[in-house]
């Protein structure tokens, strides 16, 4: 099994939220409330079998990258990704107060 990214343009509606994404390949969560879903085993193959909510749990720093974790909240699997420019500052800034 490979273990290198594969991008996928797909499109989503979030399912915590109901925001619609529109997806550029790269899209990994929901920017309106930073969600995701576990459909990866490694980035972009679309082979896990969970397919669980991925709570944003908290926000780490990494050089010039503000980074949120994701938890699985079916089988509490963890992923770390790069926060986007179009995510939402306000959703972002939960995290950090989350305590």
């Amino acid at each position: 099994m490979s273990i290198s990214f594969q991008r996928k343009k797909e499109d989503f509606v979030c399912e915590k939220c109901g925001f619609f994404t529109k997806g550029n390949g790269y899209t990994n969560h929901c920017p309106k409330c930073l969600w995701s879903k576990h459909v990866d085993v490694y980035p972009g193959d679309r082979k896990a079998l969970c397919k669980g909510s991925m709570e944003p749990i908290r926000v780490e720093y990494k050089e010039n990258d503000s980074l949120v974790v994701h938890k699985c909240i079916s089988c509490g699997f963890e992923r770390v990704n790069r926060i986007n420019e179009d995510d939402d500052f306000e959703a972002f800034l939960n995290i950090i107060n989350k305590k």
